[in-house]
């Protein structure tokens, strides 16, 4: 029996994610298991507590999530193993009978997918507080006096006895989150692959990014996404996450992952996995 790491508590998209990915792959008998922090549940996956690890790692509206970006740049016994891809819809949720409104509690990252509905409709009339998440939001509300709200999704709503008092609150209909899929082990090729690295520049000079890139060009290997993040050392000093297609034990990606070796300080595969179905690759 499989077990999965998930940002808790119950009631996340994270837990949705991998009851999805759970699914996926064939493991009726999953278990799920919440932890507090993103931290936390990749911990849980290198510490052997758990088999996969859930987490959020980009969003269409807001960008990446950098704290899954330096975990996964900080360890090298966990490789992501797959990806899920959700269309995020955000609810104003209360207690039944909720009229006024008092404290807004919300995860930071919905905070700024609605924030064009806060501002112009409850912006001014309440106090907003952060949570560690939509479903931890839900969660303080469910206890709270009245007056008070959340935003979280319908699973949330569900877990903790809420009503939803305002449907669809993102600012974009097309609001999706990726979410990845950790392991100790990594994935085989499928035959739909993609894959995800980090490296560094060997020394800061014009140019220095192009040559690392010309050898994707030249071997026809398509970028589907490129971010650079402090090295967490120097001012200005950067390395870079980049998603491409291919599997990197195959060619051609393998024999360009070759000659990065000789143009980089620091190149580390974060993991080759299927594309999540329905995903333009």
């Amino acid at each position: 029996m499989k077990i999965f790491s998930y940002l808790g508590p119950p009631g996340t998209f994270s837990a949705k994610a991998a009851k999805i990915f759970a699914h996926r792959i064939k493991l009726p008998d999953a278990q799920f298991r919440p932890y507090p922090s993103i931290p936390e549940a990749i911990l849980a996956v290198l510490r052997k507590e758990v088999d996969f690890g859930v987490v959020p790692v980009e969003n269409s509206l807001e960008g990446s999530v950098n704290v899954t970006l330096d975990m996964l740049a900080q360890n090298s016994e966990v490789v992501i193993f797959g990806e899920v891809v959700l269309t995020v819809k955000h609810h104003l949720l209360g207690k039944p009978g909720c009229e006024k409104l008092g404290v807004l509690v919300t995860h930071p990252q919905a905070f700024a997918q609605c924030y064009q509905y806060i501002s112009k409709n409850i912006g001014s009339q309440v106090e907003v507080r952060f949570a560690s998440s939509t479903a931890e939001a839900a969660r303080v509300v469910s206890t709270a006096p009245p007056g008070w709200v959340a935003i979280g999704g319908e699973e949330a709503a569900k877990e903790y006895g809420l009503e939803v008092l305002v449907s669809d609150i993102q600012d974009n209909p097309l609001n999706k989150t990726r979410f990845l899929v950790l392991s100790r082990e990594a994935a085989p090729p499928s035959g739909n692959d993609k894959t995800s690295l980090v490296f560094a520049l060997p020394e800061d000079r014009p140019g220095g990014l192009y040559h690392v890139l010309g050898v994707f060009a030249e071997a026809a290997v398509n970028l589907t996404k490129i971010e650079s993040r402090p090295a967490k050392k120097e001012l200005g000093d950067y390395i870079f996450f980049l998603d491409c297609l291919g599997h990197a034990a195959l060619p051609p990606l393998r024999e360009v992952l070759e000659k990065l070796k000789q143009k980089t300080a620091m190149l580390k595969v974060l993991g080759s996995y299927p594309c999540a179905p329905g995903v333009d690759c």
